[in-house]
């Protein structure tokens, strides 16, 4: 067997074996993604996860007057006993009292109620608007897209004022109305309903358009150049085609509208008027009103509960979607 001599195994000028440097690239790249990923991760963690948990643990707290203004307080050095009696001090009270009370139950449908009716009308403007502007040229896209984009460079509060200037009895809109012999009198829209659904129409608009614009501007055309030679209309092609096709951007444009609108507070306060309730303004008036934060702390977790809902059942729907699309790619392809 002196014939099989082992061959010695190849090193570098400096004696290292070659194979060091692609375990070393493998190593890298390991680490590499395991950053990318823990990044948003440790994000998350810090500034959702943490500040929630402190917010949830005053939810069980009571209110009281000191600084802070609520017990217990949970002390470091007091042992397995301090941990003890701070467990046994944390009660339900807080929900039970949102549970007994009509005005939250009130205010958490009127809240769904107008940020549903908001992101339907948001649909309805927001849907044409985002296809006028992906049929659009090329020429002409950016300078649409940086006109949605516009208002964003404008303070939301001082946005929400000038509505205030526009919507007053004596306002733009309704000195233009009286001029033009539309109405005899000045319509009541600032503080009332309709004045909160201008202007969270308004502010919101852009979340609606560019999610849509989006999805609709990487759409073939040939598919509703396909669908006009089978004799199908501009509308019925739009309806059949296009809309289905763009659910996906519609969907996240209604989460990114509809999410922030439940929990709104300067909108309705500005240009709704002492008699809107919503969810926000209520958990303004525990906070710095009332200074009971362990009830507005239970607020604020309600509000999380009902903003969360919408997003895991949109998240349930395309696991089922991509389910379906999957499963229809397997049948084809046997």
């Amino acid at each position: 067997m002196s014939g099989l001599s082992r061959q010695p195994r190849p090193t570098g000028d400096d004696g290292s074996s070659p194979v060091a440097p692609a375990h070393a690239g493998r190593l890298s790249q390991r680490l590499g993604r395991g950053l990318v990923r823990g990044l948003p991760l440790l994000w998350l963690a810090l500034f959702f996860l943490v500040p929630f948990a402190v917010t949830l643990k005053i939810s069980f707290s009571s209110p009281a007057t000191a600084q802070p203004p609520y017990l217990p307080l949970l002390e470091w050095d007091g042992g397995l006993e301090g941990w003890r009696e701070f467990f046994e001090a944390l009660d339900f009270q807080n929900y039970q009292m949102i549970a007994a009370d009509a005005l939250y139950r009130d205010a958490a449908l009127s809240s769904l109620g107008y940020a549903a009716l908001a992101t339907a009308i948001l649909v309805g403007i927001g849907t044409p608007t985002a296809y006028a502007m992906a049929r659009a040229s090329a020429r002409w896209q950016p300078i649409l897209v940086a006109l949605v984009i516009v208002p964003f460079w404008t303070s939301f509060l001082i946005r929400v004022y000038a509505w205030i200037a526009i919507l007053k009895p004596e306002g733009l809109l309704n000195a233009a109305l009286l001029k033009l012999g539309l109405i005899a009198a000045p319509l009541p829209i600032l503080d009332s309903p309709y004045g909160v659904l201008i202007g969270l129409t308004y502010a919101y608009l852009p979340f609606m358009v560019l999610p849509l614009y989006a999805v609709m501007s990487r759409l073939d055309p040939a598919l509703t150049e396909a669908a006009a030679d089978l004799g199908a209309s501009r509308a019925r092609a739009f309806f059949t085609v296009t809309l289905p096709l763009s659910l996906p951007g519609l969907a996240a444009g209604a989460l990114l509208c509809f999410i922030p609108m439940v929990g709104e507070f300067i909108i309705p306060d500005l240009l709704g008027g002492s008699d809107t309730l919503m969810l926000g303004r209520v958990l303004w008036s525990e906070f710095f009103s009332n200074r009971d934060w362990p009830l507005a702390s239970a607020v604020a977790v309600l509000l999380l509960i009902l903003v969360v809902g919408p997003v895991v059942l949109f998240r349930e729907a395309e696991l089922r979607r991509e389910e379906a699309v999957e499963g229809a790619h397997e049948g084809a392809q046997r």
